[in-house]
């Protein structure tokens, strides 16, 4: 399946014709957000199209903040129809009454004259099929570009996790290194103490202080390792690179997957004692948050 971006353009236009001679455009912009936020900007003869509008774009999109713009134009060639005799005694009667009532109230001109009684001769008996084709022309439109948009951000981010695996591969065999050095340096402090403060004591006691300062220097080891986030840094870079490979959507996981490799890789910071693992840290988290930017445009 394929990766969908929440950003694109589309849009589509449909030119007047002899049977109707009104043109039709339409817009659509979308954005990233964290559930589907549909708005539309339509002109006073395409408002009842709106709840159409809505539901085709429902079903094609799942996440975005999407704004639809459409307008509708007459043709300048659009032929003036005079108004029916009745339909004028109609708008003079109307006029009469209002202004017995208020004698200031402008006179009706012309033109507003042709606009109240329909003043040109067209026939828009099939706007709403023409508004259903030109959206699904620019909602077409919108998905092709959002797919564009998302094979971009998928090969970004794969080729982020690419080098997250290096890093990675770099810090794995300083893990036993530093763990056993540690544990050394630790146990040389403690005989070395104890050399000097039991000179006279018996080979037992000393023997006992020796296997508690070894205890004491395995658990600090222990808190030091890092194995275990190098373990899960691996796991979470081969399912955000399945999920990639899937498509689909899958903006959310992709968002959880990121904070898990932060978590991971600022664990990694924090339990380093080690100037190498820790600008390992530092480089993972640079990447992650490069990450980060990229998956908040996925749908």
């Amino acid at each position: 399946m394929t990766v969908y971006s929440m950003t694109g353009y589309a849009s589509s236009q449909s030119p007047p014709s002899d049977a109707s001679p009104v043109a039709l455009g339409m817009e659509i912009r979308s954005v990233n957000s964290r559930f589907l936020d549909l708005s539309f900007r339509l002109s006073d003869e395409l408002r009842a199209s709106e709840p159409a509008l809505r539901e085709a774009l429902t079903k094609r999109l799942k996440r975005g903040k999407v704004e639809v713009r459409a307008w509708l134009e007459r043709s300048h060639s659009t032929v003036a129809r005079v108004p029916e005799r009745a339909e004028l005694q109609r708008l003079l009667d109307a006029q009469n009454t209002i202004q017995s009532v208020l004698p200031n109230a402008a006179s009706l001109s012309v033109s507003s004259i042709m606009q109240m009684a329909g003043g040109t001769e067209h026939n828009n008996a099939d706007l709403p099929q023409r508004v259903q084709t030109m959206l699904l022309a620019a909602a077409n439109g919108l998905v092709e570009a959002r797919a564009q948009e998302g094979s971009r951000l998928s090969a970004m981010i794969t080729g982020r996790t690419g080098e997250l695996r290096a890093l990675v591969k770099q810090a794995t065999p300083l893990v036993p290194e530093l763990v056993e050095l540690q544990r050394q340096k630790f146990l040389d402090r403690w005989q070395a103490a104890l050399g000097d403060a039991n000179a006279s004591a018996d080979e037992s006691s000393l023997q006992a202080a020796r296997d508690r300062a070894l205890s004491e220097a395995t658990a600090f080891a222990i808190r030091i390792d890092v194995a275990e986030e190098i373990n899960r840094l691996d796991a979470h870079l081969d399912e955000i690179d399945r999920l990639m490979a899937t498509g689909g959507e899958l903006g959310k996981r992709l968002d959880f997957l990121i904070q898990e490799l932060h978590r991971e890789a600022n664990t990694l910071g924090s339990k380093s004692s080690s100037l190498m693992l820790t600008r390992i840290s530092v480089d993972m988290k640079v990447l992650i948050e490069q990450m980060r930017e990229q998956v908040q445009n996925i749908e």
